[in-house]
């Protein structure tokens, strides 16, 4: 089992589905884990739950669209745990439907709310990852930037490949400070996934049997856990990869 003792993770969006599952398992591995979220309670929810597994957490209100909130959180994540090493920007909003039927404001938010959010924290991350010699970004991405019929999908797909985008640019430019940067494309039991299953149950019935292994993955153990491997040494020549923890379903070659 990795051990991630003595490190110090700030993961958005943990307040419920994957940043929660995330936050729980490198916990468990032994990080310091700093949970942000728009909704201080849902947070502070989190970190007791890691808290009462014997770990130590840190629960802090955070809009990931509002630039100063980002650079607050960063520093307090700092300054509790004395630097960070992990960063795991999972928050987004998500802008569904037809293009004719996106709003302005919607597609905006998912943009403000995903790569710009995204940009904004790596780039506060790294000197604090730099300090500790390096470090893991973690952000996320969707199978919908390569569905083959992207109808109703077309402005998520937009935000999340340029989230897809921005991990090459930043492997690239930082592989050599040894910071490492991996996006993900998970299907997990989150909130979301399950509100879309309840409201689509004809697609989401074809959208099961596309998936070789036949379910949707847990937060803390499919999820969660494959992040605290992903951080850990044995997997360290690592970066600029698109990893779709999703059971098989997607083909990103």
């Amino acid at each position: 089992m990795t051990d991630l003792s003595g490190k110090s993770v700030l993961i958005t969006g943990a307040g419920q589905g994957i940043g929660q599952g995330v936050a729980l398992a490198m916990a468990g591995a032994g990080a310091c884990v700093a949970v942000t979220g728009r909704t201080l309670s849902k947070v502070e929810a989190t970190a007791q739950m890691v808290r009462e597994r014997g770990g130590t957490a840190l629960a802090l209100a955070c809009d990931v669209k509002s630039a100063a909130d980002l650079a607050a959180t960063v520093a307090a994540t700092v300054a509790a745990f004395g630097g960070l090493d992990i960063l795991v920007n999972n928050a987004q909003e998500v802008p569904l439907g037809k293009l004719e039927d996106v709003s302005d404001e919607a597609f905006i938010a998912g943009f403000e709310s995903g790569p710009l959010a995204t940009l904004r924290l790596m780039k506060l991350a790294r000197p604090h990852l730099v300090a500790r010699g390096g470090g893991t970004i973690f952000n996320f991405c969707s199978s919908a930037g390569i569905r083959w019929d992207m109808t109703g999908y077309g402005a998520y797909a937009a935000v999340k490949q340029g989230i897809r985008s921005l991990t090459r640019a930043a492997a690239a430019e930082w592989g050599g400070e040894a910071i490492r940067v991996l996006t993900i494309a998970p299907h997990a039991e989150s909130p979301g996934l399950k509100w879309w299953i309840e409201n689509n149950p004809e697609e989401a019935q074809a959208f099961f049997r596309t998936i070789p292994l036949g379910r949707v993955g847990s937060l803390e153990g499919d999820i969660g856990r494959a992040l605290v491997a992903l951080a850990g040494q044995d997997l360290s020549y690592l970066t600029g990869a698109t990893i779709p923890l999703d059971g098989g379903q997607a083909n990103f070659d």
